[in-house]
This record gives structure tokens, C-alpha cells and sequence, in this order.
């Protein structure tokens, strides 16, 4: 079993042509897993370039003994991926897991954001993981209601803008949020059918980032070798995720940094509030409550009185 978690089973990952996507593609062949390498060869604004990197991934796992295949459907087609899903049965006679990688980037502060770029930005990521996955586990139920046993793994990929907000990424810190919270549901929904739904957010240096910290100080990579951004690190995480091993955990977004994973926890009620017995709360004491919650009673709030 070492080495080989994935053995026999089937996984499509979307966006597995360059970046993470390209690590968990082979990672995952690594494990034994059949890996349908999708991806549209865009640029990361999510425009044409003319390239074929998913054929480039599945060549290098065949060079390496291992079984791909490639797939240029866009997940933002909701009839595409449902065809995604049919072939891949079709072909393999079964499916085991999704990675919902697939992404572009289209920054700009919010009031300078157009249209278009908000549409583009949620059509791919969070249309798109919303698509592949509705497919996957309509597929799921329909075996499972047959009686048969089912081991579905789906694997998102949120961000740290998703779960903490970050200037100049309002589109896509909201599909990342609303990816966060899909795979919440989802687990809750498909934890009958014998599906779990969980998320990475990793911290890596692709091109989706400004780049490694190592090669902003002109190091290409780091003076032991051993770069914490590197890409393939979060790979791993998405093996395990995907193998019956792992069958305890749905509906957890794991952080992983460099040589760590971490759980994350959704949106918390805490202790501090603002409250009245037995009535509605007025204006006046929901200003002194939230501001005793908050530390900034008395004196105003810090960051404005420190200047």
C-alpha cells in the first residue's frame, strides 16, 4: 500500500495542466490513480493562448508508467462537465474523486472592477466547482441508491483571500469563500451516499502569486533546496484526501503550508455581545455592546485615535 493509496482509482482534476493542478496530477498517478488531466490551456486571465498543457502532463505520467488522459471541456459548461463525468465512466468504467482546481485571475480594487471580470471570475471557479461536483454526485447517488458501495472524494481548492479577505481580490476572494461553504453543504448533503467534500487552501508560489519569496531576492530557489512554496507541497493532502483512507473527514478546509496542514475553522460566534433580556436590543446599547466586544470601549476605536 505505501505509495500506492490510489490504486484502481479513477480521478479528474481540473486545471491539472500547469501549477498545483500539474503537482496533483502527478501525485496522484504517483499513488496508482488514473488521472483525467482537464484543463483549456488559457492564459490566467482566462483568455486563449493556444497552448496544450494537459497533453504535455499526461505524457510525462505515461513516460513514468502511469495511466492519463486529457480533457479541454470548460467547467464553467454545465452541460460539458456533465458529459466530463459520463465519458469518464464510459471509459473507465468508474469515478472516484474530483479536484475542483480549475481558476483565473482577474484583480482590481472594487469600485474599478468591471462586469465581465466579476462574471469570468465566478463562471470558473465557483460555477465551475459547482458544476463538476453537481455531476459527480448525482452519479454517486444514482449508484449508491442501486445499492452499491461508494468511496466519492471531492477536493476543492479555496485560498486565504477566501477565508480572510485580501485589497484588490474582491471577484475572487467571493468564489473562494463561496467554495469554502459548497464543500461545507456538500458534505453534509453526500455524507449518506458514502461522498465526503473537503478543501485546501494552499500557500504556494504559482502563477496565480506575485511568486517565491525566494526568487523576489533572486534565488531560484532556496539555499537548502527545500522551498515551503513550492507547489507540489499541498499534493500530498489532496492524495490522502482522495483515497478511502480518508473517509472519517468531510466538510473540512485544510491550510497547507509548506510542510504543514492545518484545520481551519468556518465562521465562529464568540463570546463577546451586545444583548438584552427578554426584548429587542436598541440602537444606543448595540454601540456600547459591539464596542466592549470588540476592545474599543471606552476611548473610540484605536487605529483612528493612535494617529
Amino acid at each position: 500500500m505505501a505509495g500506492r493509496m490510489l490504486e484502481g482509482r479513477t480521478v479528474v482534476v481540473t486545471g491539472g495542466g500547469r501549477g498545483i493542478g500539474r503537482a496533483h496530477c502527478l501525485e496522484l498517478a504517483r499513488h496508482g490513480a488514473t488521472v483525467v488531466v482537464n484543463d483549456l490551456g488559457v492564459g490566467l486571465g482566462g483568455d486563449s493562448v493556444g497552448e496544450s498543457p494537459a497533453e504535455e502532463v499526461v505524457a510525462v505520467i505515461e513516460k513514468r508508467g502511469g495511466r492519463a488522459v486529457a480533457d479541454s471541456t470548460s467547467v464553467a459548461d454545465w452541460e460539458g462537465t456533465g458529459r466530463l463525468i459520463a465519458r469518464v465512466v464510459q471509459e473507465f468504467g468508474r469515478l472516484d474523486g474530483v479536484v475542483n482546481n480549475a481558476g483565473i485571475l482577474r484583480d482590481g480594487m472594487i469600485t474599478k472592477l468591471r462586469e465581465e471580470d466579476l462574471d469570468q471570475v465566478l463562471a470558473v471557479h465557483l460555477k465551475g466547482t459547482f458544476a463538476l461536483t453537481h455531476h459527480a454526485c448525482a452519479h454517486w447517488r444514482s449508484i449508491a441508491k442501486n445499492g452499491a458501495s461508494v468511496t466519492g472524494r471531492i477536493v476543492n481548492t479555496t485560498s486565504g483571500t477566501g477565508l480572510a479577505g485580501n485589497v484588490g481580490q474582491a471577484a475572487y476572494g467571493a468564489a473562494k469563500a463561496g467554495i469554502a461553504n459548497l464543500t461545507l453543504t456538500t458534505g453534509m448533503e453526500m455524507a449518506r451516499y458514502g461522498v465526503t467534500a473537503n478543501a485546501v487552501s494552499p500557500v504556494a508560489a504559482t502563477r496565480m502569486t506575485a511568486g517565491s519569496v525566494f526568487k523576489e531576492h533572486g534565488a531560484d530557489t532556496p539555499p537548502d533546496g527545500w522551498d515551503p512554496l513550492a507547489p507540489e507541497n499541498c499534493s500530498p493532502v489532496v492524495a490522502w484526501l482522495l483515497s478511502e483512507q480518508s473517509g472519517w473527514l468531510t466538510g473540512a478546509v485544510l491550510r497547507v503550508e509548506g510542510g504543514t496542514v492545518s484545520r481551519t475553522r468556518p465562521w465562529t460566534v464568540l463570546d463577546g455581545h451586545a444583548s438584552a433580556d427578554g426584548r429587542r436590543l436598541t440602537a444606543e446599547e448595540i454601540d456600547e455592546g459591539l464596542r466592549k466586544a470588540f476592545g474599543v470601549f471606552p476611548g473610540g476605536i484605536p487605529s483612528l485615535t493612535a494617529r
